[in-house]
């Protein structure tokens, strides 16, 4: 086992130095007959991937930098994905090609900024969506806003097209907040379950939130939370009540259990998540679940909801889950912090 944690941290410290590459660029190669050939990572004891030195590599950024590029993304390119949403064939080591699935109010341009070249650079073929789009997303930019059984019936299509262009049996998908609980749905009551070999959720918005006491707050005035339900469909912004921890949606997907058989479940969250709150409300019960606290192996990191789409820690995690056979004892090494908001 140690053998095994020393190889992945070597494998995300090279993935991490990386040459940056244009935007948009492909990952992986073109063959001579033009179809996508891809520069396969190496197994690591089965646990853990060398990066792909085929090339191109992307920048990683972690901290301000991260910030930036995400908020200008978020603004002005909602749909870029440097390293990923390209030609890619999966290979032996990297079957499943990875889904990633943002979270409320944000778009893949922002919340991938850290993770999609990340993985790109260790081998992975990787896709993002965006998703939840109504008249209120302002131009694609305010995205997972809109209803969530319809969202998740957008996930399925993308999930169809992933599948059918790589010739993939099934996919893994990484989702932020809403993008962790949402997929869950998509796995239930669409089909979802015999095509998704893994859930990965950060600081999902698993049987939803109290929003720190104020839907308790709202309970209290009658008709209050009819009015609510009502402004929020009629603004195109149906995802925000949704998600409250009284609401029917959550009530619905949660109701049979928490779990479908077939899929993994990796939930990863933190103690200072001020969204999803109380933060144990991510947590999943049932067969093959892992739940991982991030300060049970780096106690001072401070990141809180937003800050885990680049959190060193956390992202360290989502790469162990990934692998073929996850290090039970994985130990991330604490540095890079995410933001604490």
């Amino acid at each position: 086992m140690f053998k095994v944690k020393v190889m992945l941290t070597a494998a995300l410290a090279v993935a991490m130095v990386c040459v940056p590459a244009a935007a948009g660029q492909a990952h992986g190669r073109r063959s001579a007959g033009g179809g996508p050939a891809f520069g396969a990572g190496s197994p690591s004891n089965g646990a853990a991937y060398d990066a792909d030195t085929t090339g191109p590599w992307y920048q990683v950024p972690f901290g301000s930098t991260a910030q930036n590029m995400a908020t200008f993304n978020w603004i002005m390119d909602p749909t870029a994905m440097v390293g990923g949403n390209v030609a890619c064939t999966p290979t032996r080591e990297h079957p499943y090609p990875v889904v990633l699935v943002h979270g409320t109010l944000a778009n893949e341009g922002a919340n991938w900024v850290t993770l999609g070249p990340l993985l790109a650079n260790l081998g992975y073929c990787v896709y993002a969506l965006n998703y939840g789009v109504t008249w209120g997303s302002i131009g694609g930019r305010i995205d997972g806003i809109g209803d969530i059984p319809s969202s998740a019936q957008q996930l399925a299509a993308f999930v169809n097209q992933v599948l059918a262009e790589t010739g993939a049996s099934q996919v893994d998908i990484v989702g932020h907040s809403q993008g962790g609980m949402m997929p869950s749905w998509y796995m239930k009551f669409d089909g979802g379950a015999s095509k998704v070999h893994e859930l990965i959720g950060l600081a999902p918005s698993n049987h939803g939130t109290d929003a720190q006491g104020t839907v308790e707050e709202i309970d209290a005035v009658p008709g209050l939370d009819n009015f609510l339900n009502a402004f929020a469909d009629a603004s195109g912004y149906a995802a925000l009540v949704q998600q409250m921890d009284n609401s029917e949606t959550m009530q619905e997907l949660f109701a049979s259990g928490d779990t479908v058989p077939g899929p993994r479940y990796v939930v990863i969250e933190s103690e200072h998540d001020e969204v999803v709150t109380p933060y144990t409300n991510a947590w999943l019960h049932g067969p093959d679940v892992t739940n991982i606290l991030i300060q049970d192996q780096c106690p001072d990191d401070p990141v809180a909801h937003i800050g885990m789409f680049d959190d060193w820690p956390v992202l360290q995690n989502v790469v162990n889950q990934l692998s073929n056979r996850p290090a039970s004892d994985f130990q991330a090494q604490c540095t890079n912090y995410g933001q604490t908001y």
